[in-house]
């Protein structure tokens, strides 16, 4: 879990106290006043396509073209290097495993790590000429590795994508090396970027790292935002002649992560200077909050029929939200739980909803979950709960 400061902490004591006082027959809501404070468009980008994300809640603050199907070029291994981080977090493979380096591997043009043909590489280290110096040839490595060849492995990759969502994306191979038919979406890398840097995080590690040293080369990462910008620690950049300059970028300040995502920029400096220009909008005028720890008990509604009278109802994740600062308007919390909830309930059904709103706006939905299982009464405890059951559904009809 993220710490927060004392000071948001005392900020969000309203919020917090207003599950307190929900009723779980009806929706009821909290309201939290906060300070006017106007905030402009998103910034307009000297690019093709675009996107700014919040890493934690999946909010998208600004965006342009977002779903328009691109060359990704090399913000392809993303997905590589996921699939690697996929194999060796489920034990499939391991760090030290010796990857044997084929002639079609060491043959493959563009950014190389500089493998040579007939080498046994360790895994950690083409993870590492993946990500941080994007070399072709360690992907084409740890695809012939992970599936027996490149074209097996693109359909690994178009699997996942669609496991994850991406719904504008199609690989070819490894690389992101030209074909009309390999195309991604700047929604899609961001969607894949927000779980490389969720679902492994100790991998992420990586993706900061300035310089990578084999075989005596060194070469620099070649994302200029590392060296300019102490929040910045991923993810990837990208070129081709068809593709432009691109960029997926990260940072963290304050317990808030966003992703960026620019497509189609004239230079390496461009990609850069654009990526900035949305990452500095998002940390200006947004914030995350984190609402409610999972596992947080956030109604106790009456149940029939069962061992217990009580059901404990919260969330099974961290409720997360990002939300523009101090915006002029209202937080507002709902919890909409099923009436006449029976046993017997298992912990994990979804027993109703959570929204939240500032002002007129949904800003996020979240399942109520049971937090507990409940087996039914016996039989005369199931009885009892029959005829109390009908005197207040009678009692609650006279005043609808």
């Amino acid at each position: 879990m993220r710490s927060t400061s004392f000071l948001r902490r005392c900020r969000l004591l309203p919020f917090l106290l207003a599950s307190l006082l929900l009723v779980a027959s009806q929706a009821s809501a909290q309201v939290i006043p906060a300070p006017q404070t106007m905030i402009p468009s998103p910034p307009q980008l000297a690019a093709s396509s675009w996107i700014l994300m919040d890493a934690d809640s999946g909010r998208v603050l600004a965006e342009h073209n977002a779903d328009e199907r691109l060359s990704p070029a090399s913000l392809t291994k993303l997905m590589t290097a996921y699939l690697v981080e996929r194999e060796l977090d489920q034990g499939n493979i391991t760090s030290a495993d010796l990857v044997p380096i084929s002639e079609k591997a060491w043959r493959t043009g563009g950014s190389k790590m500089f493998i040579e043909v007939g080498e046994q590489v360790p895994v950690s280290e083409l993870l590492h000429g993946i990500i941080i110096v994007s070399g072709n040839d360690a992907s084409v490595a740890m695809a012939e590795y992970l599936a027996g060849g490149e074209r097996p492995f693109a359909d690994l990759m178009n699997q996942h994508a669609t496991r994850l969502g991406m719904h504008n994306t199609n690989f070819i191979n490894a690389t992101g090396l030209p074909d009309d038919n390999h195309y991604s979406s700047a929604r899609d890398l961001a969607l894949l970027s927000q779980h490389i840097i969720n679902d492994y995080p100790d991998h992420y590690r990586i993706y900061r790292q300035k310089e990578f040293t084999y075989g005596g080369i060194e070469q620099p990462n070649r994302n200029r935002l590392l060296w300019r910008d102490a929040s910045v620690d991923g993810l990837k950049t990208g070129w081709t002649e068809a593709a432009g300059y691109c960029l997926v970028a990260s940072a963290e300040r304050d317990d808030m992560r966003l992703i960026s995502v620019v497509m189609g920029t004239d230079s390496d400096e461009a990609r850069a200077q654009e990526s900035q220009k949305l990452l500095s909008f998002g940390f200006r005028y947004y914030e995350t909050l984190k609402l409610y720890d999972a596992g947080a008990v956030l109604n106790t509604p009456r149940v029939w029929g069962g061992d217990k009278n009580e059901l404990r109802v919260g969330v099974d994740s961290n409720v997360v939200m990002t939300v523009p600062r101090a915006r002029d308007g209202e937080l507002t919390a709902k919890l909409d739980i099923q009436s006449d909830l029976t046993a017997p309930i298992a912990a994990g059904d979804r027993v109703g909803t959570m929204e939240v709103r500032q002002g007129d706006e949904v800003v996020g939905e979240r399942p109520l979950v049971a937090l507990e299982g409940i087996e039914e009464g016996g039989f005369f405890k199931r009885l009892i709960d029959q005829v109390q059951r009908f005197f207040t559904n009678l009692i609650g009809g006279w005043f609808d």
